[in-house]
């Protein structure tokens, strides 16, 4: 089994770390550590020393709130680490919902594209793209399709409701549907059930403990539990909307990569690479 993406076919009969890099100066862990290109630079570097399978570049918070960024100001934060990290012989992934940008970047060889609107999202004015156009236009480029109630800046002021795991899925397994429609190959294709985006806490821990049934569509999954707030009531004397430092984060953060992985994840969408890296060596031993 493996994700084809523009350069790469990635195994994934191991689960692959992607390492994630904010080029941003408001994302929720850490923006601002890395939002000038040598920083980003110096941290791709650091991922893969750490151990990084993919590494993933975002220009833009994707935070609960987080305001919109342009498209000027998106290609100028990623297009500078992409064409760098591009050498490196990794797989690069951009975290983008633009066409425009999804455009830009795989002209610069780009090998995946990792979308949290699915290639919904709608660019107005003249001479305007579509998402799915642009990865469908690609021969070989892997895309990532993510499932998030309503948008950033309204998502946690009403979660969904009811049952999340068939909503979830239902979207998702359309969304594939879609795009395989348009030409692009089943094995380009990856799921995420967007744990944090327009869920209660509840919900996204109901997504990971029921995550094989989201497996039964036929497509693999990728996990981003990385330091998101739902694990900050797994700290002892802690409110669950309590601020928490990247370092209180880690151990819940690296539990719930574990077990998306025992539980079929294949890629595991992360900020603490090495600790990942290590914790995946365990499970390696005992299968």
């Amino acid at each position: 089994m493996y994700w084809q993406t523009s350069r790469y076919q990635i195994d994934l009969t191991r689960p692959q770390v992607m390492g994630i890099v904010n080029v941003t100066p408001d994302s929720f862990s850490d923006g601002g550590k890395h939002d000038a290109t040598l920083a980003a630079l110096k941290h791709c570097e650091q991922l893969i020393r750490d151990g990084a399978d993919i590494l993933d570049i975002g220009g833009e918070s994707t935070r609960p709130g987080a305001p919109p960024v342009s498209l000027e100001d998106e290609l100028a934060r990623v297009i500078p680490v992409l064409r760098e990290a591009t050498q490196w012989g990794v797989p690069v992934s951009v975290d983008t919902y633009k066409p425009r940008v999804m455009q830009a970047v795989l002209d610069l060889g780009a090998d995946i594209i990792n979308d949290i609107w699915a290639l919904r999202w709608q660019e107005g004015g003249a001479g305007s793209l579509d998402g799915t156009a642009v990865v469908a236009a690609h021969p070989n480029c892997g895309v990532c399709l993510m499932h998030m109630h309503r948008e950033p800046q309204t998502m946690q002021v009403a979660p969904m409701q009811g049952d999340v795991l068939p909503q979830v899925r239902d979207f998702l397994v359309q969304s594939a549907e879609d795009l395989h429609a348009q030409g692009v190959d089943k094995a380009r294709i990856m799921l995420d059930p967007g744990i944090g985006f327009g869920k209660t806490v509840a919900q996204n821990f109901a997504l990971l403990a029921r995550q094989a049934e989201l497996l039964q569509a036929g497509y693999p999954v990728l996990a981003g539990w990385s330091r998101k707030s739902s694990l900050a009531g797994m700290v002892p004397h802690r409110h669950p909307d309590a601020s928490l430092s990247a370092t209180e984060r880690l151990a819940p953060s690296l539990a719930a990569a574990l077990l998306a992985a025992e539980r079929g994840a294949t890629v595991l969408r992360v900020h603490d690479v090495k600790e990942t890296v290590q914790v995946l060596r365990v499970l390696e031993a005992i299968r």
